[in-house]
């Protein structure tokens, strides 16, 4: 075992010095990695942010976009920086961690602050799942560390992600970052003067107030509630709080009141989002119910008196009785307002079923029913959201044009698709670097894998081609077939089919490959042949 990591490690590492030393050649990309978990505004007309962390190394894209003549979105600009490789923006547990505020990776466009993201640094076994503050990216190659302080009554803690960074919300009138911080209460970072204040409160119940928090205050969990989400509302400039013992809001004026009675101090809010058009509320509420999550989907509508649970509704427009959202485990990623209708990215436990509701004035409808009669709620690929079965890891609305609100939708392994049509059709923006014609260049994307991910092989055909694709040990063994004889179309980029030209790391008969470098073999009809290579880091099944 201690062999087997210490050759990951070393692999790893020479994967790292790789990538550095091909940093001018990454430039050239579209986007730092395909493995995209955040995208976000920029704060102007047709931009957007993302942030990538691929298996080696983690940064941040802008992509300058468009509209083009026939309604698909068109790249016209695009640049790359990477941060520290002792820091990244996502949390290693965010694909098997049980905790709703911890399956998603936060942020939020904070006017001078720019793209704003957590942080977290390597603990003592190499995973990041230390929090050390967030991201202020105002510049792609000048990410910014913003550090905050840890309290000390949690240093001595087994798990720091108890005060991690879970929610951003800003105040544009006020000037305020506001900081969900998890145990560590919430976190301020005041722009309103000339120069910038940071500060924490603690939520105390007791006194129904926020109070100042120094470093060394003493959290008392029974009346200090650790703080999963934040929200500023549009009309009244409220700050709206999410946290273990309810929902909570703090007026303009400093007030403290109940935001609900229905979500009252019984009930642990892990998220909250406000927006659209009529303006609606949606939270979120998730706990551990003994070995298993328990997990709703709320919303207070225009001219409620309070939240009700999101109905969904079977494609006839029939309630369902059960839970769907409890059933399915889900959590939100992130909510995209759009006009009346608020798209919910959710992620289930495990990371393997994602996609977002379309929540509208009834609930959540579904688009189609399965073998079984049961409904389909969730979108993705089935409905072309992504042109590869891959994990949808957040979702957001920007400016992409004057008048057009855009759709963007972050992918682990596919990039970033975008929509200019509400989500009825959908561009895939991923790194597509030139590729010679008739199999001369095959790129593996990624080129490093475990089990289970989806390496993508690319290529490009001149004509209308019959293509197999094989799979090589380093020893020229043969391990699988992964297509054979398939139709494949010239194309003036990529003739590869995305939905079956990859390899997920297994063999022939199902098994995970061991750890090393596999070669990828593309044969056309044409007596044409190209050849790839990839690195598997192994797995289970």
């Amino acid at each position: 075992m201690f062999f087997k990591k210490t050759l990951k490690k070393t692999c790893v590492k020479a994967l790292m010095g790789a990538a550095l030393l091909s940093a001018s050649s990454m430039a050239a990309e579209t986007l730092f990695s395909n493995d995209v978990l955040n995208v976000n505004e920029t704060g102007s007309v047709g931009s957007l942010w993302a942030f990538s962390r691929g298996q080696v190394y983690s940064g941040v894209t802008l992509l300058k976009l468009d509209v083009g003549n026939s309604g698909n979105v068109v790249v016209s600009e695009t640049s790359n920086g990477p941060v520290a490789d002792s820091v990244t923006a996502v949390q290693d547990g965010i694909f098997s961690d049980v905790l709703a505020e911890h399956r998603r990776t936060p942020s939020v466009y904070a006017g001078k602050l720019g793209y704003v993201l957590p942080m977290f640094e390597m603990n003592d076994d190499g995973a990041y799942l230390v929090p050390r503050g967030f991201f202020s990216v105002r510049d792609v190659n000048d990410p910014i560390e913003m550090p905050l302080k840890v309290p000390e009554v949690y240093e001595e803690l087994d798990s720091a992600m108890v005060y991690s960074v879970s929610g951003f919300a800003y105040d544009s009138s006020a000037k305020n970052l506001w900081i969900a911080r998890g145990a560590a209460g919430l976190g301020v970072y005041d722009m309103s003067g000339s120069s910038s204040k940071s500060g924490n409160f603690a939520l105390d119940l007791n006194a129904a107030s926020l109070d100042s928090a120094k470093v060394n205050y003493k959290w008392d969990e029974k009346k200090n509630p650790s703080i999963f989400g934040v929200a500023v509302h549009p009309e009244t400039g409220d700050l709206w709080m999410a946290t273990s013992k309810g929902l909570w809001i703090r007026t303009k004026a400093g007030d403290l009141k109940k935001a609900s009675s229905v979500l009252d101090t019984s009930a642990r809010v892990t998220g909250v989002w406000i927006g659209g058009e009529p303006l609606q509320i949606v939270a979120e509420t998730s706990s551990m119910d003994k070995e298993t999550t328990k997990g709703a989907l709320w919303r207070l509508a225009k001219g409620a008196s309070d939240f009700a649970k999101v109905d969904f509704l079977d494609s006839a427009g029939k309630k369902q009785k059960k839970d769907v959202y409890d059933d399915g485990d889900y959590t939100v990623t992130n909510v995209a307002f759009l006009g009346k209708t608020a798209f919910v990215g959710v992620m289930a436990v495990g990371g393997k079923v994602s996609g977002y509701f379309k929540l509208d004035s009834n609930g959540v409808r579904a688009w189609d029913m399965d073998d079984d009669g049961k409904g389909i709620w969730l979108y993705g690929y089935e409905t072309g959201a992504t042109d590869r079965d891959v994990v949808i890891s957040s979702i957001c609305t920007f400016p992409l044009t004057k008048n057009i609100r855009g759709l963007a939708i972050s992918t682990y392994g596919n990039g970033v698709s975008v929509s200019a049509d509400s989500g009825k059709s959908w561009t895939p923006i991923l790194n597509r670097a030139k590729l010679e014609n008739n199999l001369s260049t095959v790129r593996i994307v990624p080129s490093v894998i475990t089990s289970g991910d989806q390496a993508l092989v690319s290529y490009k055909v001149g004509k209308e081609s019959k293509i197999t694709i094989d799979v090589y040990s380093y020893d020229m063994k043969h391990v699988k077939t992964i297509v054979k004889n398939a139709p494949r179309e010239a194309d003036a980029s990529r003739s590869t089919n995305p939905r079956e030209d990859y390899w997920d790391g297994y063999d022939k008969h199902g098994r995970a490959c061991t750890m090393g470098v596999y070669y990828i073999r593309v044969k056309d009809n044409h007596d044409h042949v190209g050849w790839g290579k990839v690195m598997t880091l192994g797995g289970h099944k």
